[in-house]
């Protein structure tokens, strides 16, 4: 019986290995989407969301202005990082941690849209624990550092 399950385990492991690259692209195009036109329609529509940090959005520590600057920043240059691979995990968890805040400062997502919410925050545990992987300017400058020898 264990034989057969490292078998099944081994078989299923060769067979998926090379999709795990392109899985874990399509979790951080996807979420980087997501919050790229999140941002940018924060940016197009600049007093509705000034308004909305001011009287709607319940973000804690930070004053409302600057919550709507930097989480309109944030929805604009860290999905960038997130779809080139370029400090993928640091800006996963940046962006995690913006995903828990936006519920958390937002009541009315518990109503509708907390599962959109959910899923980015798992796509986002998976980069997290997985790296971004082949298709990442992070695995090609780990490439080229190993390759040519030059210790960064």
């Amino acid at each position: 019986m264990i034989s057969f399950i490292r078998a099944i385990d081994t078989f299923f492991e060769q067979l998926v290995q090379p999709l795990q690259s392109l899985l874990l692209l399509f979790c951080r195009v996807w979420v980087a989407i997501a919050f790229f036109k999140s941002g940018l329609i924060k940016y197009g529509s600049w007093d509705s969301t000034l308004y909305l940090f001011e009287y709607e959005y319940q973000v804690p520590v930070l004053p409302w202005l600057w919550a709507a600057y930097s989480g309109t920043a944030i929805e604009l240059i860290v999905p960038v990082f997130l779809v080139l691979g370029l400090f993928a995990r640091p800006m996963a968890i940046l962006l995690f941690g913006f995903n828990a805040i936006a519920v958390v400062s937002y009541p009315a997502l518990w109503a509708q849209g907390f599962y959109d919410h959910q899923l980015w925050g798992m796509m986002l545990l998976v980069t997290i624990f997985w790296g971004a992987g082949r298709l990442s300017v992070d695995h090609w400058i780990s490439q080229h550092y190993r390759n040519s020898n030059i210790i960064p």
